[in-house]
This record gives C-alpha cells, structure tokens and sequence, in this order.
C-alpha cells in the first residue's frame, strides 16, 4: 500500500480533531476503501469520519496543504469505482453526519447531513404525507451525499425524474477548504450560472457535499404493482408502448430476464409467481386512475396476446415480494458471479432499434456467455451484466470484456445514448467517456476540475485525467 500521508499531516489531525476521527486499521481501511465494484483492490491509506462541515473543511486545508489525496465515501454502492482508494488515497467518510432537520411543511423541503441514509430520509418525510422521491434498490445503505454526487436515478425517474430535480440546496466544501452555501431552500434564484448543479453528478472530483436541502413531494396514491411474463425485450417494448396509453401514472417500469430471475431465486431464496418460465418479465407500479377501465385494459392486454402471464399485488405485502424479485438482481448476480457491468441509456425512442442490434453485439462479443439483462425502461435505461464463465480466469473475463466494451459503446453512440445512464464514469468507464462526450466538452470538463482543484487532490483519476 502506497502511504501519501506526511508526519506533519498526522500531527496535525491529530491536534486538531478527535481520537476517534482517523482510522488506519486494517479491516476498515478495506471496508471502506471500495464500492460495489470487484475490479480495483482497495488501498487507502487512511479512513477520516467527521461529524460536521467545520471538520470536512478543516481536513480539507489540511489535504489540500499537504497535496494528501482525498475519496470522498457515502453507502460505498456504486457501480464505477467512483468511492474507490486504490493509490494511498485518504477516504473521507460522510457515514456520521446524519442529522435530518425538522421537516418544512410550509416549503415542502427537509434540510440534511449528507450522510443520512435515502431511506431514513424517506421515513423522516412519510409520516408528514411527503417523500424525497429518488427511489432505487440500494436506498437502505445508500447516502443523501452519494445520491447527488452521482446524480443517481433508480426505478422512479419516469414519475419523478432524477436526483438533481430534487435538490433545492447545497452545502459543498471545496479542495481548499471552502465552505459554499448554494441557493439554500430557494425555488427561484435567477442570479447567474447556477453553481449548486456543477457539484451534482460531480463524483466528488470538484467538491465535498456535506449538507442539502432537498426538495419533497406528496406521497402517491395507491400504487398497483403488477409482474407480466412475456417472450423478449422486443416485448418488453411493445407492452411500453401500450402502458403509455393507459389510464395508469405510471411511476415504474421495469424488466429483467429469466438470467437475472434465476440468479435471485439462487441468491436470495425467492419464488416466481408464475408456473411456467418466460423470456422477460416486466415489473410495473402505477396508480389507477379509474379501476374499471384499468382493470378493462388488463384484459386486453391477454387477448391481444401483449403478455403470456401476469399477477397484480394484492396489498402491500405481496407487492414487496414483486419488487425483491427486481430489487435483489444486482446483489445476486454479485453474490452468485462476477459481472461486468455496462449501464447505458438511450432516446426510448431508440430502445427498440438499438435492442435488435445489440444481440449481434453479443454473438459476435461475447458467443455462449451468461448475459443478464434488466433495466428501466420508462427511462431509456438498460443494464448490461456479462457474466464470467466459471472456467475463466478474472484477470482473462477483464482484458476480454475490455475489448469488447467498444463494440457496445459504439452502437450506443450510434444510437444517441449515453454510456452511463445512471452509475456514473468513476474508474471503470473513464477510458470510454469519448463514446458519450465530444473533445471540446471533454476539455471543459478538465478546464473545471483544474480550475476548482487545481492541486488535483479529489478523487484523483475518476471522470478523467487532467
């Protein structure tokens, strides 16, 4: 493990901040030196744990002074090697800032530490009728800071949209130790470029997030959740089509093949509701607007020949059991394999043109292999997971989908997508960001990064090389 941390460094944190502030112990700097991700060892060289903005931004001079590196760290859930140390780094971990203030019900918005846990966050709000409606499988680990830092998304966007329309304010401390207050709890504030957005879906590369004002809206209504089976993705689509025209608010739509289904059932112990397999499955939440007319649609969705199975959750309990099968698959292809993860988003328009390429991509890439697919539909999301088969070597399943990842990414480009819908770039998709960015936004991209880090001290190396 490479130490960056000087004597004097070490002095002064610990002179100037608690006993239990700084950890060098062994089985936490792994803990929390990594993500979800399995492709980069951790090797931090330090895990720091303040409690408030004032000790970030004094740790922050401290780093800055001293060029000592600095990885941010929220839950640690993502999937791009964004929170990963693997050079010495000194992680700063947000898991003890925590605090949730009273919720303003007047302004519809709740102020936070960006440690708090997204569903704590949802539990504060719900007894008061609201919600902070950035919804995904990991919200029971993942942290408010982590959300905005990665833009995150999940299974709502189609209602709700992402993360940064949910965000009112910021409290962000930069590599100098600078503590920015950004439009507060305000709605409007027309003065100038709009600094809060910068820091979001930043990766923690400009800034540290320590609090946020996040904006709340009313909890939905009665939510129905369905499970369909039907043949393929080409089905997967053609049932979107006809969700859109139902007389549902849709607030999730949802996939997943029968590779990810198996791998749950495997993992996780889960039974299917339906007695016959299928090629895909589809997971829909809606509410109801006239429950004759939805349940008149339902019908005609079998006789149209639309799905071949479906259930509707009856309460909240099996509804729950629906969405486990869905929720469970990144756990579980994780806990039962080794994925290689691709997270790409397109126009919905283009879902269907780029699905019927993209087996092409795989029978030329990847012939014979496990491929798990699921994704957000409504959203133009789709997850990519190439499993290594189990008489690969890692380092030869890595240096295999290393080459073919440009393949997918130039359909994707080809396409009008994105090669990160929702994960982000971090470590793993940093040599491919030119799929999705051109050259002059690329040296934008640098220009503020040295602009605002001109010491290159966060999260050095995630995004992109200055």
């Amino acid at each position: 493990m490479a130490d960056v941390l000087p004597e004097a460094f070490l002095r002064a944190v610990a002179e100037g901040f608690p006993s239990d502030f700084l950890t060098r112990e062994p089985g936490e700097l792994q803990e929390y030196g990594r993500d979800w991700t399995r492709v980069y060892s951790p090797a931090p060289s330090a895990v720091a744990f303040p409690r408030t903005t004032d000790e970030v931004a004094r740790l922050m001079a401290l780093c800055n002074q001293y060029r000592v590196p600095v990885v941010p760290s929220g839950g640690r859930t993502g999937l791009a090697a964004g929170a990963v140390a693997p050079r010495g780094e000194l992680v700063l971990s947000l898991r003890r800032m925590t605090r949730m203030d009273p919720v303003d019900l007047l302004g519809n918005s709740v102020r936070v530490q960006a440690g708090a846990v997204t569903e704590a966050v949802h539990h504060h709000c719900a007894e008061h009728g609201l919600t902070w409606p950035v919804d995904f499988a990991s919200k029971g680990s993942s942290q408010v800071g982590g959300n905005i830092a990665t833009n995150a998304g999940g299974v709502k966007v189609i209602r709700y949209g992402l993360t940064r329309q949910w965000v009112l304010g910021l409290q962000v401390v930069t590599a100098q130790g600078q503590v920015l207050e950004l439009n507060g709890a305000l709605e409007k504030n027309n003065t100038g470029a709009d600094l809060r957005q910068l820091f979001i879906g930043s990766e923690g590369t400009l800034g540290v997030i320590t609090e946020a004002t996040l904006k709340l809206a009313p909890l939905p209504g009665k939510q129905d959740v369905f499970l369909f089976a039907v043949p393929d993705v080409a089905s997967v689509l053609r049932l979107f089509r006809e969700a859109r025209r139902a007389p549902l608010l849709l607030s999730a739509y949802e996939f997943f093949t029968d590779k990810c289904l198996a791998r749950v059932q495997r993992h996780r112990k889960l039974r299917s509701p339906f007695e016959a397999p299928s090629g895909c499955y589809v997971l829909m939440e809606a509410e109801g607007k006239d429950p004759s007319e939805v349940e008149s649609w339902l019908g005609s969705l079998f006789e149209r020949g639309l799905v071949t199975d479906g259930t509707l959750a009856q309460g909240a309990s099996q509804a729950s059991e629906l969405w486990a099968l869905r929720e469970g698959i990144s756990e579980s292809l994780s806990a039962t394999g080794l994925p290689h993860k691709n997270d790409v988003s397109l126009p919905v328009a283009n879902l269907e043109a780029f699905c019927s390429e993209l087996d092409a991509v795989f029978s030329e890439r990847y012939p014979g292999w496990e491929i798990a697919l699921f994704g957000h539909i409504g959203d133009g999301n789709l997850h990519i997971n190439i499993m290594k088969p189990d008489d690969m070597e890692k380092a030869e399943f890595l240096a295999h989908t290393k080459k073919a990842d440009p393949t997918m990414f130039e359909l994707v480009r080809k396409h009008g997508g994105s090669i990160s819908a929702e994960h982000g770039i971090g470590l793993l998709k940093k040599d491919y960001l030119s799929f999705s960015r051109s050259p002059a936004e690329l040296e934008m991209l640098r220009t503020l990064k040295r602009a605002l880090d001109p010491n290159n001290i966060l999260n050095p190396g995630k995004i992109l090389d200055v």
